[in-house]
């Protein structure tokens, strides 16, 4: 086992889905369960779907190797059951291997990606408020983090990325690149924009992060991104996200009508979560039931309740955001733990279709499959000293150092929250200072 970890360790390799946590602090649980989530929780991102379909036999090896190296008794797969050609991949693979890991193929609805759902459906039982899945002896791994523990067994550290472009692009792609690729190469990948000015999404519409042309200058690929979706400025998203604060506050005041949508869609609190949106909006509006406030603790910011169920299109994700922050911040502690069954049982009826979902938020014209994958590698990258959650590395090179794909350039100490971090081109180091400039040179060290 401790083989394995040190593989994972080395390699540099984090949760390649979302927040970015070290992979290797996660397989040191105590578990019984891998579930590996394939489901692409935001609309429009196709990587996942990409790993199914052309690393199938990777997947069933890597798999093999943790199972036997964790002794977890069961190994499954959560994806959408539309996926019919990656499904029908991973099935052939799995045979060929003489693997019995299972297949379990949820409906396409949103967030049927986010990790405490997939576990909700998978097993039927509910991740505690505040807890992490480790609690019920289950580890979610991404699928394109295994794909990372497949390529480190054969001592392959992460140096690249599978990224979806797409929005207002030329020519929507999968785009396999090197971590610290400007998102600007990227976009340029993919044809360039079909707009001027335009806006940037880095992640999923739904909870990626948003930048303005400007902003989007200085933005590179990260470990734990898989998309990048181009809008213009004028596009719903955006025109919605620019709000003030103080407005979504005064909004709260005025015009929250109570009607609780926003808590009976709730992805948490349909898994038995004592999350409700409408009450920290009434308790931020009125100030009085500060207890309220603590619900915020349980938010997953999926963005359903204030893009898809307020019929008064007021904020209450981001009014959960800001509470979050000030509890935290303070110190205050999530004193409700207990889980109630009984949300669940109209949970069936309250799951959002994705096709409604994309259509509601204006991007349907965007909704298509992308088979095509583009390999590209600019002449300069800026990567990161930090993916994820966790410390940021400590760069091992300076200014001038020749390097090749794959040499360590940043660490931390194997029993810190971080990653090792590798060249992902051959070239000359040109920058440490808050990431690691490399620029590809024709010259290689001897």
């Amino acid at each position: 086992m401790m083989n394995l970890l040190k593989i994972v360790y080395e390699a540099g390799i984090v949760g390649a889905g979302g927040a970015g946590f070290p992979t290797h602090k996660k397989l040191s649980g105590e578990f019984d369960t891998v579930i590996v989530n394939a489901a692409e929780c935001e609309p429009l991102l196709e990587s996942d779907r990409c790993v199914m379909r052309n690393y199938a036999a990777m997947i069933a090896e890597a798999l093999s190797v943790i199972r036997r190296e964790t002794g977890a008794s069961r190994v499954v797969i959560g994806t959408k059951k539309k996926y019919e050609r990656e499904i029908a991949a991973l099935r052939s693979a799995f045979a060929e291997a003489g693997a019995d890991f299972e297949i379990f193929g949820v409906s396409s609805f949103y967030p049927a990606g986010d990790e405490q759902v997939m576990i909700y459906e998978i097993t039927g039982r509910t991740v505690p408020p505040g807890g992490i899945p480790l609690a019920l002896g289950i580890v979610v791994l991404n699928i394109t983090t295994v794909l990372d523990i497949w390529r480190a067994l054969h001592g392959v550290p992460v140096t690249e990325k599978l990224v979806t472009v797409t929005g207002e692009v030329k020519r929507p792609v999968i785009l396999k690149t090197p971590v610290g690729t400007r998102v600007t190469d990227c976009i340029a990948a993919a044809g360039g924009t079909l707009v001027d000015p335009w806006m940037l999404i880095k992640g999923g519409p739904m909870m990626g992060r948003q930048f303005g042309m400007s902003e989007a200058e200085a933005q590179t690929i990260g470990k734990a991104d898989g998309g990048l979706i181009v809008l213009s400025p004028d596009h719903a998203l955006p025109t919605f996200s620019r709000k003030p604060l103080k407005r979504m506050i005064n909004e709260a005041k005025s015009a929250c009508i109570q009607c609780s949508y926003c808590t009976e869609l709730c992805p948490r609190y349909l898994i038995g979560h004592k999350m409700r949106p409408h009450r920290v909006m009434r308790s931020i509006a009125t100030g009085t039931n500060q207890n309220d406030l603590t619900d915020a603790v349980l938010c997953c910011e999926c963005g359903i309740c204030e893009l898809f169920s307020c019929p008064m299109r007021l904020s209450p994700r981001r009014i959960n955001v800001y509470v979050k922050g000030i509890l935290r911040s303070s110190g205050a502690k999530l004193e409700d733990r207990s889980i109630y069954p009984e949300h669940a049982k109209v949970r069936d009826y309250r799951r959002i279709a994705q096709k409604r979902f994309i259509a509601r938020l204006e991007l349907g014209k965007y909704d298509h499959h992308i088979d095509e994958v583009v390999e590209y590698t600019p002449k300069t990258v800026s990567i990161p000293l930090k993916h994820g959650v966790g410390r940021p590395s400590e760069p091992v090179v300076s200014v001038g150092d020749v390097v090749n794909r794959g040499d360590v350039i940043a660490s931390v100490p194997f029993d810190d929250v971080g990653c090792v971090i590798h060249a992902s081109i051959d070239g000359v180091i040109t920058c440490t200072d808050g990431q690691i400039n490399i620029t590809r040179e024709e010259r290689t060290r001897t």
